[in-house]
């Protein structure tokens, strides 16, 4: 079974978010495999486990992203794909055009990803690329089996549990839940330093079309900080007319 699993490198979740001159200031931040990739990685291992076959794992991102893929090479996976070439960075849009690009021309049997990625919040580079390679797509899911070509995968429904059936080839995006992932051993961290990245280039990928990224950032804060807060006086009937009224002219919410 070959099995590729498209991963982002994110902000670690407990660093400090700082904004300066309205960008993210990155020095000295701490970056990590995006959380929710991880449960992809661990997955594709598994699969491959118990049918046999490859994990290659793939990302776009400057030169440090490829610690990203070094801690799913120690994890164990075979092998993996860099695409630090700038002009195919750019946004959702983007990025889905390339990994498109890329996987079209590989024999894959299925493609996980994570469901979204905790620093911007996304969850559509995976559904672009099932779109743009014509194949069928299960989100959120917390549990997955492969049956020959036969694919059942539990999903989250905001609360509530689906059952979906698929058939290979399909691409499935990870939800927490669906394992534990593994902690890279001593001796998958040296494997993993020894092998060698595929670092294909715009003219490898054949990207067809305008891949230039269609959003642009507007503005970048930080959340207002949080104030104390008011205790309201009086018996529960004034003090629900009195909150309404401020959810009313001060919130603005009702």
């Amino acid at each position: 079974m070959n099995i590729f699993v498209c991963l982002k490198q994110t902000f670690d979740t407990e660093e400090k978010i700082v904004v300066e001159n309205g960008q993210v200031k990155e020095d000295g931040v701490r970056f990590v495999m995006n959380p929710y990739d991880e449960y992809a990685v661990e997955e594709a291992i598994k699969l491959r486990d118990a049918n046999g076959g490859s994990v290659t794992v793939i990302t776009i991102g400057p030169e440090r992203a490829q610690e990203a893929l070094r801690t799913a090479l120690a994890m164990g996976a075979d092998e993996a794909v860099h695409i630090t070439d700038e002009s195919l960075f750019g946004d959702e849009y983007t990025a889905s055009n390339v990994l498109a690009a890329y996987l079209k021309d590989q024999a894959y049997d299925i493609i996980l990803c994570g469901n979204q990625a905790v620093d911007d919040g996304s969850g559509q580079v995976a559904i672009r690329v099932a779109e743009l390679l014509n194949i069928p797509h299960i989100g959120t899911i917390t549990k997955l089996e492969v049956n020959g070509t036969d694919v059942v995968a539990h999903r989250d429904a905001e609360g509530d549990l689906e059952v979906v059936g698929g058939k290979l080839p399909i691409l499935v995006t990870a939800q927490q839940g669906l394992n534990d992932p593994r902690y890279p051993s001593l001796i998958g961290i040296r494997k993993a330093n020894k092998k060698p990245l595929a670092n294909p280039g715009a003219g490898d990928l054949n990207v067809a079309g305008d891949i230039a990224k269609k959003s642009v950032v507007l503005e970048t804060f930080l959340p207002a900080a949080k104030t104390g807060g008011r205790i309201l006086e009086g018996d529960n009937e004034s003090r629900v007319k009195e909150l309404v009224g401020l959810l009313r002219t001060e919130a603005k919410v009702l």
